[in-house]
């Protein structure tokens, strides 16, 4: 008969090696929260600027995440951020990019 396999997690959600990791917590909160503002606001032109710069500054501390991240969980949260980060700069960059409009 199989074994039932059963996690663990008697601390943070995150932290499958049961020490805390600020720094990797910090960045991949940052990386999520831009990858979704870049994301959301994508879709709407006149928003350009803040999605192309949501999404390039996402995309900056998603792969600092990655650099530092400790965990198969932290990474799992950078990849769905920088994801998103990515998209949202594209239909920034769509739309009219980073400067349309405000230099020249």
């Amino acid at each position: 008969m199989a074994q039932t396999v059963r996690p663990i997690v008697n601390g943070s959600l995150l932290a499958t090696d049961h020490k805390p990791h600020p720094l990797q917590d910090t960045l991949l909160a940052v990386t999520v929260v831009l990858g979704l503002t870049a994301f959301v606001t994508g879709f709407f032109a006149h928003l350009h600027l803040l999605s192309s710069w949501a999404g390039l500054i996402g995309i900056f501390t998603g792969a600092t995440g990655q650099f530092v991240s400790v965990t198969t969980r932290e990474r799992f949260g950078m990849v769905v951020g920088l994801g998103a980060a990515g998209v949202g700069l594209l239909l920034g960059m769509a739309h009219g990019g980073p400067f349309g409009g405000v230099i020249g």
